[in-house]
């Protein structure tokens, strides 16, 4: 018997969500995800506080052709990344598959420790500065889809772990998960996830990116945690139940954490995280940001590329609530 998230998943399918595979993905309106070079002294107030990044995709049961992974722009250096000092900066890109490579707790958490490399190592490549891959593709696989980690309610699941191993400057990249090693060709039904996202904002003030934490009918409560937003604009969350409630924002090179109660209507569905930049008196340029939520009991939500049940839009019947007389 399918569960009553298979059975979101499904409906929101057949009503046309069908574009699950790159990551960032279109509604979120990301740039670029983030991964700062982890050697020399670590520094972590260009907005990167781990130096390693965690995806997941999700790949329906269904589907059984060759799957690719696909980076783009996948080294370091040039026009697209962020250089401190020198081009001196190397970055890792590992696929795992088979048992644990999702199911393992340290998988799942926000710092890359413990058993977080999980699972059956299925490719690994260490990029550095190479005028190859500026603004190219990268591209893993071929990989059956049961190579990855079986689970009941997203089907076979990929880890793909980014990590920096040397040097201190920023590499900007995307994901696709495509059914061939050469084009972005999407697999119906696919998605991507993660437990932390790092990504870069846009310069552009006009220009508002969405993360979207999927709830389940377990939560209660929420809290996020950002991390060096330097204090860029305002984080609000949107949902069918709320029209924009503020949370609390980072300055530079820290962490700011807010908490809300999770309203009945907003049980399995997703809530929309806008980050508005600040338009005045000047624009933070080229901002990096770090983000993570988990429910009362301390369990990290997933950030769906694609949100289940579709991108939440505010209900005024149901946000707005009779005075008491």
């Amino acid at each position: 018997m399918k569960s009553f998230f298979s059975i979101l998943i499904l409906v929101f399918l057949i009503s046309g969500g069908l574009a699950a595979q790159p990551v960032p993905a279109e509604d979120e309106n990301i740039p670029y995800l983030m991964t700062f070079g982890g050697g020399g002294l670590r520094e972590t107030s260009w907005g990167d506080d781990d130096f390693c990044q965690i995806f997941f995709f999700a790949v329906p049961e269904s589907f059984t052709d060759p799957i690719y992974i696909r980076i783009y722009d996948p080294d370091i250096g040039g026009e697209v990344d962020e250089i401190n000092d020198v081009w001196d900066t190397r970055v890792t890109y590992s696929v795992y598959g088979g048992s644990g490579s999702y199911s393992e707790e340290d998988a799942r958490e926000t710092e890359p420790a413990g058993r977080y490399k999980s699972g059956n190592l299925l490719a690994t490549k260490t990029f550095g500065f190479d005028m190859q891959y500026e603004k190219n593709w990268y591209t893993f696989g071929p990989f059956n889809p049961t190579e990855g980690e079986y689970d009941e309610k997203y089907g076979n699941i990929f880890k793909i772990i980014t990590e920096g191993v040397g040097g201190n400057d920023g590499n900007l990249y995307r994901f696709f998960l495509s059914s061939s090693p050469d084009e972005n060709i999407r697999i119906e039904g696919a998605n991507a996830f993660t437990y932390e996202y790092t990504f870069r904002m846009w310069n552009d003030p006009e220009q508002v990116s969405h993360i979207y934490p999927y709830i389940d009918d377990r939560t209660i409560s929420v809290k996020q945690s950002n991390f060096d937003w330097d204090d860029d604009g305002f984080i609000r969350v949107v949902s069918v139940a709320r029209n924009g409630q503020l949370q609390k924002i980072s300055g530079e090179d820290d962490w700011a954490e807010s908490e809300f109660v999770i309203r009945d209507e907003e049980l399995n569905s997703s809530l929309d995280f806008e980050f508005v930049k600040r338009k005045s008196p000047y624009v933070v340029r080229n901002n990096n940001v770090v983000i993570s939520v988990r429910n009362q009991y301390g369990e990290l939500l997933p950030f769906f590329t694609i949100p289940i049940g579709g991108v939440p839009k505010y209900k005024y019947n149901i946000g707005v609530k009779p005075k008491n007389k």
